[in-house]
């Protein structure tokens, strides 16, 4: 090992040769030895940083040297003298100069040094203070922006000297010629003198002409600086400068009524709730309130600081440096850190607080201050959270007026990036908060309250207004008509679909929503979802025809109540196949996970949630993506950006599907790969289910059990693998399936067993209430093991108090008997409609009860084609629970003889293989469903979609389920007209071609408003969301690459211009003002109405210069609806990013008609703001969620239709062009009927 440093000892010789020479210091000093009192007299050379010392003045080798960079130099005490000696030789040494060189750490001894004479000390002391090159450096660099700023000074000083040269040599030659014109004035004058000799002393003229002349001299200067100025001020700099003062100004007012609205927070709210939490009877804790509020004070005090700065470099304006303030700000801005990090909480706090009538009262009470201006307290609350991506929205247009050779350009640019340095940080820990408050105002709504909605990992998937039939009496829907009053009065229902929980609502008729006492919280792990009801008798046959196919069954089978079934109506097709396709993605995802887990679990030596901690590709930053530190519905960290290989990676990954990726995946694909790309991956997974699993997740899942390690050492080799594993744990599945009986099965799994296996509770009396007695069967060979015995099981739900004392002891006959449960009841849902054939059959062999022996797949989970009406059964359930209950339904209890590893093997194939299938039909049926458009534009994909799915059902090993839900997705596939029932624009214009429009007095101001909200939401409902992303609405030809969102912009602006044209119409002002307030009266009915886009087309009409100047017209316009105006133009205001609007939509339920320019706003401002791609080109996945949620947002309004009748008269007088006057000749007719004021 190397024990000394190497250096290039010729060149120390060389710098020692200088330093004696040329060194900036040279002569005897005297160096303390190692030894205590000791000191050695030697020849020093200070050399730039280096300190050479020499045995001799003559000696040419130096005998050490010292580095002297980063060292400091002080003057040290003489030593005390302890020995004895000559009293001259003691005061000698005490007259010695002494100082010590100490190099800055610890592991280095200071060089004690000293010298016969003070000055020589000192000045030896100065030269090693001046020997560091950090002092000089620092000096260069300001010397450096020093001469920078000389520089910009000495150029525009030479603009200006080149601009005074120019007005001198001007100047210049003006006096020349006017002291030309002395001259000759003076010549004249002494011709003239002997003739003036009687005169005054100066003759008036030569007064005149001598004003004459200051009066042109002043002009011709004012005239030149004029020009001067007027050139600067038109100048790219002068414009520049003034944009920039401007947004400085904007600045300044926002941050002030950001210091407002925190000194409301603190003042309004925080400290009177500390002094109520401090009274005898006190409605909330200290600890709530500083959990609510908490460092919202300590926010405020930063940023009335940082107000009164600003305010002060206005003070001296035009002279605006800010780089210092923000410099001052930034490292304290950490602390919005923790007020990011707990918000989400702190709204949780809040809204059990609610909770308890007394502070709910007092903060009403606290909320109703004129300060708030009606604002909750949640609004205050997240005022902080905006601020800053504000300062740097602020900070990047400054720099985009400011000049790169402004002084503070620097500065502002490293302000820039640590504002979005922290930024990134705070994003990752506020992902979830529009979530969580879209839950809590959910939550606000429901009278009875619902603690589920206080669940952070609870994500909202959609809403809408759902007919219940009201009742289900042993299994026959009553016989009611769609098109009943009472079923849509009485039935109506606001439906909210989470990720674990359906909510089922009903709305009293203050607007509050209530639970259904029975069935009002269902929990999706209890649910089995039925698309297509159908059954043997008539009347559930006609219910497809007697509904228009629009109804949906979900059946809960609580494990501590009695099963029961909820049937629901949509109102179109469309919405039926989207609640169904979400219904049923969340369903699958959580029985998906948990059966993942239990079979992993059961057949492996880890778990899954180890072995997905244990992939770091799930959690850990690689060259090709990079993870934040939130975590999705599936508890694994969201992708920020990634690379398109590890998208598609995270789609086809079998162990989770998380909804908000699969959702956000399927909405912005197309910016970053093709739908060709996407569709053969799915198809990879299908042919090659092995490639979706991580490797070392297959070894671990194909790996012997801690259990078996010591039996079954037969290794055995998967033909479908080209990996070896280590041979499997024994599996065994039993057979149920009688010869006339197709698999189906639905099955719950709750995720918290403690023994990890399927707790399936028994549900054949409400699934079949038809089946009275099961085949006979008798049961499997005893083994040593717990026996399989299902005729048992089959015969009753009922058990015998003995089997269940039995089970009481025993948990794994338990875990037996619910397994069995559970495959009994796959086989009595799977039933064929031909019941008689089934009760002719009540026995079967016993060889139809013995364990799988195919090396495959199970044998009685192969294909059989059905008979009758076998192919038409209906039950929706791609879930892939069908597959794991069945492949699992015996694991861990033995194995039967003969059955070998390569069996075993297979049988856990067969797992991966069904899930995988389970996989690629869940994503296409999604896809199909919820972006039908992707093919209907492209037919060449929805070919191939069809090759595939016909490939599928090819598949021998496929599962009856999987066989339906492949057969749902061709024929969803195959539709060719989805919006059947819809009315489209161009069928309206049509139908009210050949009718005789209204007249605008005719029609009531309800008419109006219906007619203008069903027009407003088909235009709206027909915009396609492909149309969204890349800000296609604002290129050139924008009119082909959107077409419906321009046809969405015309039409309001055609609506706002009918509402001013009809006004203008009339030329008396009386009935001027009673259309000004029938109008107010449409806007508002809209806004009941929840079409606030509507409402927005008529406020406009009325604040425009052609009828807001009408001054006589609003005299007459009654105060009431003078106030419903500015409360209509309020609630659409744009300020604040139509903070109000959002709110209100924020609490309102659909059906709604938005205002498009809000989302068009908010795509714009992502687009520019965050780029798709990253510089190493991965896909900024951050940007497309954030797209995705605001196109989520867009389709919940588009998908809801409203219940209105079409009326072809009024929407004839509404689509009516001819009554529509341009803009100019509007303001003409206004000047015109009331002109203008003479000045």
């Amino acid at each position: 090992m190397q024990k000394s440093v190497r250096y290039n000892e010729g060149h120390a010789l060389y710098l020692a040769f200088l330093a004696r020479k040329e060194g900036t210091k040279r002569g005897f000093l005297s160096k303390k030895a190692a030894e205590a009192s000791r000191w050695h007299e030697k020849w020093f050379a200070l050399y730039q940083n280096v300190l050479f010392y020499f045995e001799g003045e003559q000696s040419s080798r130096p005998a050490g040297m010292y580095l002297l960079e980063g060292c400091s130099c002080e003057r040290a005490p003489a030593p005390p003298r302890m020995s004895a000696g000559p009293a001259g030789a003691r005061d000698a040494l005490d007259k010695q100069y002494y100082f010590t060189v100490l190099f800055g750490h610890d592991g280095q001894k200071p060089l004690e040094l000293r010298c016969e004479e003070e000055q020589d000390g000192k000045e030896w002391m100065e030269a090693i203070h001046q020997a560091s090159y950090a002092d000089i450096l620092i000096e260069r660099e300001v010397l450096m922006q020093k001469y920078i700023h000389l520089v910009q000074i000495v150029e525009t000083e030479k603009i200006a000297a080149n601009q005074l040269r120019h007005q001198l040599e001007d100047q210049d030659t003006e006096i020349e010629r006017l002291k030309s014109e002395i001259i000759a004035l003076n010549k004249t004058k002494e011709r003239m003198r002997p003739y003036q000799s009687n005169q005054e002393d100066e003759d008036p003229d030569i007064k005149k002409i001598k004003k004459v002349q200051s009066f042109m001299r002043g002009w011709l200067c004012r005239r030149k600086w004029k020009t001067i100025v007027q050139d600067y001020i038109c100048s790219p700099h002068a414009e520049s400068m003034r944009k920039r003062n401007q947004i400085v100004f904007t600045m300044v007012e926002a941050e002030s009524e950001y210091v407002h609205q925190l000194y409301i927070l603190v003042n309004g709210f925080l400290r009177p709730l500390r002094m109520a939490a401090s009274s005898k009877k006190p409605p909330i804790s200290h600890d709530d309130v500083s959990s609510i509020f908490l460092n919202s004070e300590t926010i405020m005090f930063l940023h009335e600081i940082f107000h009164q700065g600003l305010k002060a470099r206005i003070a001296n304006w035009p002279t605006l440096i800010l780089a210092d303030l923000f410099d001052i700000l930034l490292p304290m801005l950490n602390i919005y850190q923790e007020f990011v990090r707990n918000h989400q909480y702190s709204l949780q706090v809040l809204a059990n607080c609610k909770q308890n009538r007394d502070f709910d009262k007092l903060l009403k009470q606290y909320e109703a201050n004129p300060a708030c201006e009606g604002r909750m307290l949640e609004t205050f609350l997240t005022y902080p959270m905006f601020q800053i991506p504000r300062y740097i929205i602020t900070l990047h247009e400054l720099l985009a007026h400011t000049p790169h050779e402004h002084v503070e350009r620097k500065s502002l640019e490293f302000a820039k990036s640590k504002l979005e340095e922290l930024s990134r940080v705070m994003h990752d820990e506020v992902s979830d908060t529009e979530n969580i408050r879209k839950n809590l105002a959910i939550e606000r709504m429901i009278v009875e309250g619902c603690d589920i909605l206080l669940d952070t990992s609870q994500t909202f998937i959609r809403q809408g207004s759902l007919i219940q039939v009201p009742s289900v009496e042993r299994g026959k829907l009553s016989k009611v008509r769609l098109g009943s009053l009472s079923l849509k009065k009485e039935g109506e229902r606001q439906c909210f679909l989470f990720t674990k929980h359906f909510l089922i609502c009903t709305r009293s008729s203050g607007g509050k929503l209530h639970l259904l006492k029975t069935g009002g919280v269902l929990s999706l792990i209890e649910c089995t979802l039925i698309e297509e009801p159908e059954g043997n008798d008539d009347d559930t046959k006609g219910s497809g025809q007697m509904f228009g196919h629009l109804d949906f069954k979900i059946v809960v089978e609580p494990p501590d109540a009695a099963p029961f079934t909820v049937v629901l109506l949509a109102p179109s097709r469309q919405e039926k196949a989207a609640w169904t396709s979400d219904i049923s993605q969340c369903v699958d995802n959580i029985r998906c996970n948990g059966l993942m887990t239990i079979v992993f679990e059961e057949n492996s030596k880890v778990t899954v949630p180890h072995m997905i901690k244990s992939d770091a590709r799930l959690h850990k930053d690689d060259t090709d993506i990079c993870f934040s530190k939130t975590l999705n519905s599936c508890k694994v960290p969201q992708i920020r950006y990634a690379s398109v290989e590890r998208l598609l990676e995270r789609l086809t990954d079998l162990r989770f599907l998380s909804i908000d990726f699969l959702n956000t995946f399927l909405h912005t694909y197309r910016i970053f790969t093709t739908a060709a790309v996407v569709l053969a991956k799915l198809s990879d997974i299908y042919k090659r289910p092995f490639t979706s699993i991580p490797v070392r997740s297959l070894e671990l899942f194909f790996a012997t059990s801690q259990n078996n390690r010591g039996e079954h050492l037969v290794d055995g080799k998967s033909p479908r693998l080209c990996r070896k594993f280590s041979s499997p744990p024994p599996l065994a599945v039993s057979r149920t399936s009688s010869p006339v009986r197709a698999r189906k099965l639905s099955l719950t799994s709750p995720l918290n067993s403690r023994i990890g296996a399927l707790d399936l509770t028994t549900s054949s009396a409400s699934s079949s209430p038809t089946t009275s007695h099961s085949p006979a069967a008798s049961p499997p060979p005893h083994s040593g093991k717990v026996p399989m015995d299902l005729s048992r099981s089959l015969s009753s739900p009922e058990q015998s108090p003995r089997s269940v004392e039995e089970n009481v002891d025993n948990p794994r006959v338990d875990l037996c008997n619910k397994l069995k449960r559970s495959i009994q009841r796959a086989v009595l849902e799977s039933a064929p409609a031909d019941r008689a054939g089934m009760e002719s059959c009540p026995t079967v062999d016993a060889t139809e009860l013995s364990p799988c022996r195919s090396p495959s797949t199970p044998r009685h989970l192969r294909y059989r084609q059905p008979g009758g009406q076998t192919a038409d059964n209906a039950h929706c359930s791609v879930s892939p629970a069908s597959a794991f209950a069945i492949a699992t339904a015996a694991a861990g209890h033995g194995s039967p003889p003969g059955f070998n590893n390569t069996e075993r093997t297979c049988d856990k194939e067969f797992i991966i293989r069904r899930t995988a299938t389970n996989r690629v039909l869940n994503v296409l049926r999604h896809w199909v469903s919820k972006h039908a458009q992707d093919f209907e534009l492209n037919n060449e994909l929805k070919m191939n979609v069809l090759n595939l799915l016909e490939e599928v059902l090819r598949d021998p090993d496929l599962l009856p389920q999987e066989r339906k839900a492949t057969a749902n997705i061709l024929r969803a596939l195959s539709q060719d007209d989805q919006d059947d029932i819809h009315l489209k624009l161009e069928d309206i214009v049509q139908m009210t071609d050949c009718l005789k429009a209204k007249c605008f007095e005719t029609l009531s101001a309800m008419e109006l408003a219906e007619q203008i909200t069903l027009l407003d939401h088909i235009v709206f409902r027909s915009i396609p969301y492909e149309e969204f992303l890349g800000q296609g609405w604002m290129k050139l030809d924008k009119n082909e690459r959107t077409p419906y969102i321009m046809k969405t912009s015309q039409h309001f602006n055609d609506m706002s211009n009918l509402v001013a044209s009809q006004i203008m119409n009339y030329v008396d002002v009386s009935s001027r003002a009673n259309a000004i307030e029938k109008w107010v009266a449409v806007a508002d009915i809209c806004r009941c109405l929840h079409n606030y886009n509507g409402v927005l087309e008529i406020t406009s009409a009325l604040n425009r210069s052609a009828i807001y100047r009408l001054k006589k017209t609003w005299a007459k316009v009654s105060k009431q609806t003078k106030a419903l105006m500015d409360k209509l133009q309020k609630t659409v205001s744009s300020e604040g990013r139509f903070k109000n609007l959002r709110e209100t939509l924020k609490n309102c339920n659909p059906p709604a008609v938005p205002y498009l320019g809000m989302y068009l706003t908010d795509l714009a401002f992502i687009e520019e703001g965050t780029p798709n791609f990253t510089e190493e080109g991965l896909v900024n996945f951050s940007k497309m969620r954030m797209i995705s949620h605001i196109i989520r947002e867009i389709r919940q309004f588009q998908q809801t239709s409203y219940r209105i009748d079409h009326q072809p008269k009024v929407t004839q007088y509404l689509l009516d062009k001819t009554l529509i006057i341009d803009e100019d000749t509007l303001y003409e007719l206004s000047l015109k009927i009331e002109p203008r004021l003479p000045a």
